[in-house]
């Protein structure tokens, strides 16, 4: 029986692996908007057991939360930000305000940035409350 570390990790389908690298075209093309804007990144992808953010991002005394989609339509995208989605963001921004506490000050929104080929990135700012 080989050792826990010497099994090998099935790759992710390639599907999920074009998703993921879209995924990150898109927060890309979201960060460079988001400071064309007069924003700072403070950070991408923050993980907790709660759930993620894609982008924290800070102008003045709003600290942004912010959730990138990626679809063909930009109306499909803005379909995708479901209300389960957005307490699992809440949540994961409430676990950030509890490891970040110079930011508990600041106020604090939910944007959404929707990402489609061939198209402007559209930012929606306050597009969600912390009530989901």
């Amino acid at each position: 029986m080989a050792a826990r570390g010497d099994r090998k990790k099935n790759p992710p389908a390639p599907q999920r692996q074009v998703a993921f690298r879209l995924g990150l075209t898109a927060e890309s093309r979201a960060a460079a908007i988001l400071v064309a804007k007069g924003y700072r990144i403070v950070s991408r992808r923050w993980r907790c057991p709660a759930g993620e953010v894609d982008i924290v991002a800070r102008r003045g005394n709003v600290l942004a939360f912010v959730e990138v989609k990626a679809r063909a339509a930009l109306d499909d995208a803005a379909y995708a930000v479901t209300a389960r989605q957005q307490r699992r963001i809440a949540a994961a921004a409430a676990a950030w305000l509890a490891v970040n506490a110079d930011d508990i000050c600041r106020d604090v929104r939910f944007d959404v940035i929707l990402v489609a080929p061939g198209r402007w990135p559209r930012h929606i700012e306050a597009a969600f409350d912390a009530g989901g």
